[in-house]
């Protein structure tokens, strides 16, 4: 109803799993490495767990799509059977051949046997994935625990991926189900989205469906969103829904906070956080409150306003469109305001930065590559020595990366970075970009804060850049292998391992998971790239990009 409105292709909040949709917060990366790991292990149990609506199905459907060829997966989405029943859905999804309606547990034990040792032969693997195995009874889960007791001399023949709410976790530790507690190889919990990670899960979802203009949510709007939801997806996707609905109702070009509590009233049922709202008066507060118990029935009011376009006709229904970007440019210095005013940080910091083009910034930007590597050196917290930059800041355990690529590989790396700007005298020039949009960069020079357009950025920058990474104890040209595989377990929710350990074959796969979860290329090797997102997978202390609207 509002996608024509806003400049959409489709819905983009629909709750339905779709893996298109799917936003890769760093706790999503790692659960889908979770998963990927579990095809590749050795056999037991790998358990993803996480509040309703965290994202585990969706999150489970991009594993399906990245499952190796040789790979054969039985997939169970209604767990609620008896023992005898769960085998015969098993071995559906299989496609072993049905046995009789009679037949017993132990039949379908011995052609389920059958089916993994022929496939292991062949040099295929096998894995269960269990969706909503909260609703496992006690019986069938050990049931499960035995067919983990299908191997061979080498390997067990299959991999069991348990997907659940929180009381999963509970269930197992009960201490009639040790024994299969005890074969859990991986467990990850998935927890709930920061508000950094919120309004990047809205920007990304509206994306994807086609908005290609400024984001739809005012800054407060997105603050009461998270607030609201909690962070969890699902939560978010039915806010922001009726919040975009009642927006086009309205003939808003944009959501705002009061929007957002109107749509909060009918879809979460009139149950708003009793905290006060932070720096709205006191009758507003009232006037909100009495509107969540009243309900404002916001999908009645955009029917009407729908119909209303519709019998007006075409020029009637362009007129909005108009209206957007009139009332988007009258309102940008008023959210401009409000971002300065609502931020916390000092003044230096929260100094916002000057609208440039390429020919101000080029005139701006450092002229001495040293200048520019001890400007990126403050985002650490450093003063780095005079002399050469990364000589100076090796003396802290920090590295100097540089590459030649994509705006993509910054955003992966969220890292200050400096650039290097073509200027047109053919000197290098350089700029620190702090802050990264979907629309627009942040640029430090010698001037002061830029933002220039990334369309206007593509004029001065030709993908070269260079930024600094913390560097493993030890570090000599390569990781110390006791180190990276204690990080990779805490990255990938897995115990630490209790004795020393070689850059083996199991080592390897489990850093090609990681490697696939994160977006970078699974060579199994741990380079610069791969141990910076190892760093921030396991909350080591680096500076990250500002995520600027």
């Amino acid at each position: 109803m509002y996608a024509r409105f806003f400049g959409l292709r489709q819905q983009p909040f629909s709750i339905a799993p779709d893996p298109r949709y799917l936003y890769m917060s760093e706790r999503h990366r790692e659960a889908l490495a979770h998963l990927l790991y579990g095809v590749r292990g050795g056999g037991g149990f790998v358990l993803l767990t996480g509040e309703i609506g965290a994202g585990k199905t969706t999150v489970c459907r991009c594993f399906l799509e990245q499952i190796p060829k040789r790979c054969n997966v039985a997939y169970i989405f209604n767990p609620k059977q008896t023992v005898t029943e769960l085998l015969r859905s098993v071995c559906d999804e299989f496609r072993i051949p049905r046995r009789p309606e009679s037949a017993t547990v132990k039949d379908y034990v011995d052609a389920l046997n059958e089916f993994l040792l022929h496939t292991h032969s062949v040099g295929q693997t096998n894995v269960l994935i269990i969706d909503e195995a909260q609703n496992l009874s006690a019986d069938v889960l050990e049931q499960l625990r035995l067919l983990t007791n299908l191997e061979t001399n080498e390997r067990k023949l299959l991999q069991i991926v348990l997907i659940g709410q929180p009381e999963l976790r509970t269930m197992l530790a009960r201490p009639e189900l040790e024994q299969l507690a005890q074969r859990v190889i991986a467990r990850f919990h998935l927890q709930a989205l920061t508000p950094k990670e919120t309004v990047q899960y809205i920007r990304h979802r509206l994306s994807v469906a086609g908005m290609n203009r400024p984001l739809p949510f005012e800054r407060d709007a997105l603050k009461r969103i998270h607030q609201l939801s909690r962070g969890v997806p699902r939560r978010i996707n039915l806010l922001c829904d009726r919040a975009l609905l009642g927006a086009y109702a309205g003939n808003k070009p944009a959501v705002d906070a009061a929007i957002v509590d109107k749509a909060a009233a009918e879809v979460f049922e009139g149950t708003l956080p009793q905290e006060p709202l932070p720096g709205r008066p006191a009758w507003q507060r009232a006037a909100l409150a009495a509107a969540a118990v009243a309900g404002l029935g916001l999908a009645v009011w955009a029917g009407v306003a729908y119909e209303r376009r519709a019998a007006a006709g075409a020029t009637a229904a362009a007129a909005p469109a108009s209206t957007v970007a009139v009332a988007a440019a009258a309102s940008a210095p008023a959210s401009a305001a409000a971002a300065a005013a609502s931020s916390a940080a000092p003044a230096s910091a929260a100094m916002a930065a000057v609208p440039a083009d390429p020919k101000a910034v080029l005139a701006a930007a450092y002229r001495s590559e040293k200048d520019a590597w001890r400007a990126l050196a403050t985002q650490w917290q450093l003063t780095l020595d005079e002399g050469e930059p990364c000589t100076a800041a090796a003396k802290h355990q920090l590295q100097c990366f540089r590459s030649s690529s994509t705006l993509a590989l910054v955003r992966l790396l969220d890292r200050p970075v400096l650039l290097t700007l073509q200027s047109g005298g053919g000197k290098p020039a350089y700029a620190l970009l702090t802050g990264l949009s979907m629309r627009q960069a942040t640029l430090r020079t010698e001037a002061g804060l830029q933002s220039l357009p990334l369309a206007s950025l593509a004029e001065v920058w030709r993908g070269e850049f260079a930024t600094l990474w913390r560097t493993p104890p030890g570090y000599a040209d390569g990781a110390p292998v006791d180190w990276l595989s204690t990080q990779l377990a805490a990255a990938q929710g897995m115990p630490a391992p209790s004795a020393p350990t070689r850059f083996d074959a199991a080592l390897r796969s489990r850093l090609n998971a990681f490697q696939v979860a994160q977006g970078l290329k699974p060579d199994g090797l741990a380079g610069p790239l791969t141990l910076m997102q190892i760093n921030r997978a396991t909350g080591v202390d680096e500076p990250q990009l500002q995520d600027e609207r």
